[in-house]
């Protein structure tokens, strides 16, 4: 019997161990392209939180320990660990957007966000993989649940989740991502800054896709794209939309400037 798309997705969201989704997730991915999924939404309802671990606990963003001296072994060891859990969040994003809407639009809409959620469990695995390097491994500090909250809030509607999960907050790992990388290069950590290049190269793919299908959405309403960004942003995103920004990582996922300069604060210089 061929499960549907929903079901399958629902198994990868209610998979708690951290290590056991992100294989799920990627077999997820081989058994759509295998063609053993039904792009149908017959099964269980959509779930609203993901399973997750015992640990690590979550604490309110303003809760989170300081990282330690910034090049210390603790402060790196946390700052993995932190986007260890981003990682882990974002399999359950994409997965979540498969699952939830997958089955209302084409087929290529499936195919972007479970090879999206392949790769976040991909980057995971490479996370874990330096974390247990240092001798710990994912769960062993606290994190937040601020990424989930941004999901909760836009579950009724898939052009506010487009326009604030992967056109906001992975475009912010896009600002963010290069200065960790030349951190890391710095404390001649070249195995981290390898993972963070290859987490970097697949998140503007990623950030793409949000854009592309935004697009589409937008124009099958006919609805003008970055005007319609900028009022969802100004509905459902909690907190500014700050610089610095990387422009031209951005613009290659078709987030031009005048999408996102001014969003929430006044205008002020990027870089690069």
């Amino acid at each position: 019997m061929v499960d549907s798309l929903r079901t399958a997705a629902v198994t990868v969201l209610l998979t708690a161990d951290a290590a056991g989704k992100a294989l799920a997730a990627r077999d997820l991915r081989r058994r759509w392209q295998a063609g053993e999924l039904a792009l149908s939404a017959e099964g269980p309802a959509m779930p609203d939180r993901p399973a997750r671990p015992e640990n690590p606990r979550l604490l309110p963003p303003n809760a989170m320990p300081k990282r330690g001296r910034a090049g210390s072994p603790r402060a790196r060891f946390a700052l993995l660990h932190a986007l260890a859990h981003i990682e882990l969040n974002a399999i359950d994003l994409a997965t979540d957007m498969a699952g939830r809407w997958g089955p209302d639009m084409p087929p290529a809409f499936t195919d972007d966000w479970l090879r999206i959620a392949d790769e976040e469990a991909i980057h995971f695995s490479m996370l874990s993989g330096l974390l247990a390097g240092m001798g710990g491994a994912y769960g062993d500090l606290p994190a937040h649940d601020g990424l989930w909250e941004a999901a909760q809030a836009t579950a009724g509607d898939l052009l506010s989740r487009l326009a604030i999960v992967p056109q906001v907050l992975e475009a912010r790992g896009l600002d963010v991502t290069p200065p960790m990388i030349a951190r890391f290069e710095a404390q001649e950590d070249r195995e981290a800054a390898a993972v963070l290049r290859r987490i970097l190269a697949d998140e503007i793919t990623h950030v793409e896709a949000g854009n592309r299908w935004f697009r589409y959405l937008c124009g099958e309403s006919f609805a003008e794209p970055m005007g319609t960004f900028r009022r969802l942003v100004g509905l459902h995103f909690r907190g500014a939309v700050k610089p610095p920004f990387n422009d031209s990582a951005r613009r290659q996922a078709g987030l031009t400037m005048d999408w996102y300069v001014g969003l929430g604060f006044p205008d002020s210089p990027s870089k690069p």
